[in-house]
């Protein structure tokens, strides 16, 4: 049958539930059979009791904190079969069986097992009590005999269903049989029996000596009584919900408290600790329970203590309900431990006295944060000075304390150091970081306590100086800071040496911002740096215009890089001998629109300050040698050089090896027919890298020269090590021969350059004397205006074409 769901059973409980419901079945028709043989008047009584079983069993009275419920159709069932004898009480139990199960469970299996067993226990007990009956005269016998045999046949009634059902569940289950489990557990079910079987027993003692209305006032009895008990057991099952709300409610806010994430504590308005949780006590590094009777006071840093007592008399006070403050507190290592608390204030059970609801977060890690952040904010992460932010803040202030009197007078100081820029692009980034960082300790070692040094950016540095005697206290500090960086540094295996120009400025200028300030310092420093290296300068207001010039040159140089204003001219490189052309010199110049052709010296110095020489100079060399690939047609001649002007920068790129080779490249040159020169100081500095650089370019074949030699201090132990092929004389020892000792200073550099294996060449040669005397030196080559001043492209087109170069050249001389 598909009603009957039975795929939770077992085959033995399947067996069994079959065995019994269908013996139940076949006792249940018996005994309807035998009802039905009843005399007319009994069977009507029969079924009237029987229909009051069954409709008293449709309003059950729940037991509390049970899923079960009784209700008084046993009381009736009992009579019935005490009147009427066992059928009609086994039909009766059937039907209110049936009653029950339909009302406790949607399974039909309990709906149609459940009536089949209780008939088969009503038949056997019914029919147990009525052998009784019949071999023993219990109608006459005294009423406390009869209430005993009917308090045996409840007890044998219990025991009967229990077992049946009890043995269907342990089938189910597989698990062991337990009839004594199964008869503690349901033995609230063998009270009611009895309990029903001692009132059926009174009603049928009462019945026989008054009658049929006996039975009708019982009911209403029973009913009134069922119904006192179910409110009796409702208002009980209430307030046990309500207890086990209570208590579920003590449990949820024990478990949130002991548990919680955040600290919890219990405080007495007078300090004393009254509870804690684990996350409280591991928070200051304390033992679980630890803080109890402590006293919050004491565990609080000093300084924080009346902050927080402040508020906690607020609160008592009812000025305030609730309060959050942070504060610190002492951890058992001694260390300071932050925490955000949250007090709000409740009344103990007995509403007697107040305590506080104290949360408390660890905030250490956002506090070591913030303080992280405003440290960052004010000062340079990689010297740890303080840094432009805060210098002008202060420097703000200093110009408004100025204002109230003249004993606060200060000074400001812009720094920047000569050749960084070489140092931190030849060596590295790295180098240059390590560089700052040993600078700002050395200024440190030699200012006031007072003094305020801050990187402003780069190796831009600002001392402020407050509390000024007399101008003199500033120069005397700027001498102090010179003396001190120009020391070697040592970096990594290199020592390296540097020198600081210095601009100064007073706030007796009567200055309103720092941002004045910070310009005429700078203004100052950009002076010292024009008068060379090492140097300082004080501010005046002539400085202005010659700044203002500068600066309008740099943004003009940075234009006329774009703008096609940069060209070359270029000088003939002949021998001396027969003035034949074996090369140029590229030379570069600016076509400003303003002030016209300006010669290298008026604007190289610029770009060299402000890095633009680097993008200069490559667009020379890829200039140099495009020029070179067009007069290579004209002539069709592979061993014409061309000369390029280089700087330390240009040497320093990472990639100017490259640049060098794709310049060839492009114009299709040999690498023989490139020189590149290089001033003396440039090798003599001791930048290693740059030095490498030129090994390099010399193995690629090009040849590389020295720019105005003899103007250095060239060590001869270093030079001969150096990767140069040529030596060119300057112009100011070649313009002053005839003069007495000028001979023999060009003489010696000659011999120098023999005795290295180095070519000679000599620049300046304006004079035939000068000539003459450069001939008997034995000097091969040379260039200047004597044998050609510097032409245009199509000039020097001219002279590669032409087949008589002296004559040429002759015509421009």
């Amino acid at each position: 049958m598909r009603i009957l769901d039975m795929k939770d059973y077992t085959t033995a409980a399947t067996l069994y539930w079959w065995s019994v419901t269908t013996l139940g079945a076949i006792g249940l028709v018996i005994a309807g059979y035998a009802t039905l043989l009843l005399p007319p008047s009994m069977l009507v009584q029969a079924l009237i009791g029987g229909a009051v079983a069954a409709f008293v069993g449709l309003f059950p009275v729940r037991i509390p904190g049970s899923k079960t419920a009784i209700a008084a159709g046993e009381i009736f069932i009992f009579l019935i079969m005490l009147l009427y004898g066992p059928a009609p009480a086994v039909v009766a139990a059937a039907v209110e069986g049936f009653i029950a199960s339909c009302r406790a469970s949607r399974r039909w299996t309990s709906r149609i097992g459940t009536p089949a067993m209780i008939a088969l226990a009503m038949l056997g007990c019914a029919n147990f009590l009525e052998n009784v009956r019949a071999n023993t005269v219990l109608d006459g016998a005294g009423s406390a005999v009869l209430l005993s045999v009917l308090l045996g046949f409840a007890l044998l009634y219990y025991v009967s269903i229990t077992l049946l059902t009890s043995t269907l569940f342990a089938l189910k289950s597989r698990s062991a049989f337990t009839p004594i489990r199964w008869l503690k557990k349901l033995g609230w079910m063998g009270f009611a029996y009895m309990a029903s079987a001692s009132v059926a027993g009174l009603l049928y003692l009462t019945f026989a000596r008054f009658g049929l209305p006996v039975l009708l006032v019982a009911v209403p009895l029973i009913a009134m009584f069922l119904s006192t008990l179910h409110f009796y057991f409702q208002r009980k099952d209430a307030d046990e919900r309500h207890m086990e709300e209570l208590r579920a409610s003590e449990s949820r806010f024990h478990s949130a408290f002991t548990h919680a994430a955040i600290g919890m504590a219990l405080v007495s308005t007078e300090g004393q600790f009254v509870h804690t949780n684990k996350a409280f006590c591991d928070m200051l590094g304390l033992a679980n329970g630890e803080l109890d009777e402590a006293d919050l006071r004491r565990l609080v840093h000093q300084d924080d203590i009346e902050p927080l007592k402040e508020l906690i008399d607020k609160m008592i006070a009812g000025k305030l309900s609730s309060a959050h403050t942070e504060v610190r507190g002492r951890h058992r290592d001694g260390s300071d431990v932050w925490m955000s608390l949250n007090l709000s204030l409740a009344r103990d059970w007995q509403f007697r006295n107040y305590n506080l609801i104290v949360q408390a977060q660890d905030i250490t890690a956002r506090r070591r944060a913030e303080a992280e952040l405003y440290h960052n904010a004010y000062h340079d992460n990689l010297t740890q000075l303080h840094n432009r932010t805060h210098f002008m803040e202060q420097l703000n202030r200093a110009i408004a304390r100025a204002g109230r009197g003249a004993q606060h007078q200060f000074a400001v100081m812009y720094l920047d150091f000569d050749r960084f820029k070489m140092v931190n692009d030849s060596l590295g980034h790295k180098a240059g970081d390590e560089l700052l960082v040993n600078v700002a300790k050395r200024m440190r070692s030699v200012l006031r306590p007072n003094d305020l040094l801050a990187r402003l950016g780069g190796d831009e540095f600002g001392i402020l100086m407050e509390d000024l005697h007399s101008e003199r206290d500033a120069v005397e500090l700027t001498e102090r800071i010179q003396r001190e960086v120009q020391k070697p540094f040592v970096l990594g295996t290199m020592e390296v040496s540097i020198s600081a120009s210095i601009g100064i400025t007073f706030g007796a200028n009567g200055y309103e911002s720092s941002d004045q300030i910070i310009r005429d310092a700078d203004i100052a420093m950009y002076k010292a740096k024009s008068n060379g290296k090492a140097q300082y300068a004080i501010f005046d207001a002539s400085l202005h215009a010659q700044v203002s010039t500068q600066l309008k040159l740099e943004n003009d140089l940075r234009k006329a890089l774009g703008s096609g204003q940069i060209m070359l001219e270029y000088q003939p490189i002949c021998t001396l001998r027969d003035r034949r052309l074996i090369g140029f010199e590229a030379l570069v110049r600016w076509n400003h629109p303003e002030r016209g052709t300006l010669q290298p010296s008026s604007f190289i110095p610029t770009a060299e300050e402000t890095g633009l020489i680097v993008p200069l100079g490559n667009w020379v060399l890829s200039e140099a040698c495009r020029q070179m690939h067009e007069w290579r047609h004209i002539s069709g001649s592979s061993t014409l050089g061309i000369s390029i002007n280089v700087s330390s920068l240009q040497l320093s790129q990472p990639g100017f090896v490259n640049l060098v080779r794709q310049a060839l490249e492009a114009a299709q040159m040999q690498p023989s027919q490139l020189t590149l020169e290089v001033t003396e100081s440039v090798l003599m500095d001791g930048i290693d890298h740059a030095v490498e650089t030129l090994r390099e370019l010399r193995a690629m074949g090009i040849t590389l020269s020295i720019d105005d030699f003899g103007t250095g201090y060239s060590s001869l132990s270093y030079l001969a090590k150096l990767p140069i092929d040529a030596l060119k004389i300057d112009r100011s020892f070649v313009e002053r021969m005839g003069r007495g000792e000028d001979n023999e200073i060009v003489k010696a550099i000659f011999k120098l350059g023999q005795t290295l294996g180095k070519q000679v060449y000599a620049e300046g040669i304006e004079t035939g004397a000068q000539l003459e005397m450069l001939r008997e030196l034995g000097c091969e080559y040379g260039q200047g205006f004597l044998l050609s001043r510097p032409v245009g492209a199509e000039r020097a087109g001219n002279f590669v074409a032409s087949r008589n170069h002296v004559r040429e050249l002759a015509a421009v001389a």
